[in-house]
């Protein structure tokens, strides 16, 4: 899963890909430790992108000659995205999970761990200033 065909910014994996009669069906999920997958999702929430666009190279085509229509018979398929404007306007992103509301005794946990990041963090520095 790639963020606007961008090769160097992977933001998730696909976890399930089917061919049916309506076209390709993707269900992905993504890396939320990636800061563009975060980014991402917030966007995906808000209903500001919700494109899909796919990556790959013809093995098998025909052209049309009245229309010029291309159709596609067989791909290799590199690469799937989410995009702001998908070439086919059609390719959309149906439904976006929220993640399960936390306990109160899972945030004091999140709350702690957090907290000692920052403080290690913070020793970090010192140490460094200090020529260490």
């Amino acid at each position: 899963m790639l963020w606007q065909h961008n090769a160097a910014e992977p933001i998730g994996v696909w976890t399930s890909l089917v061919e049916d009669e309506k076209g390709l069906k993707v269900v992905g999920r993504l890396d939320l430790s990636v800061a563009r997958a975060r980014e991402a999702l917030s966007l995906l929430r808000a209903g500001a992108i919700d494109g899909l666009s796919i990556g790959f190279k013809a093995e098998r085509a025909t052209t049309d000659k009245a229309s010029g229509l291309r159709r596609l018979l067989a791909i290799d398929l590199w690469e799937i995205s989410i995009v702001t404007f998908p070439m086919l306007t059609q390719a959309r992103i149906e439904a976006v999970k929220r993640e399960p509301l936390r306990t109160g005794d899972e945030m004091r946990a999140l709350l702690a761990r957090l907290k000692a990041q920052e403080a290690a963090l913070r020793f970090q520095r010192r140490l460094q200033a200090a020529g260490f």
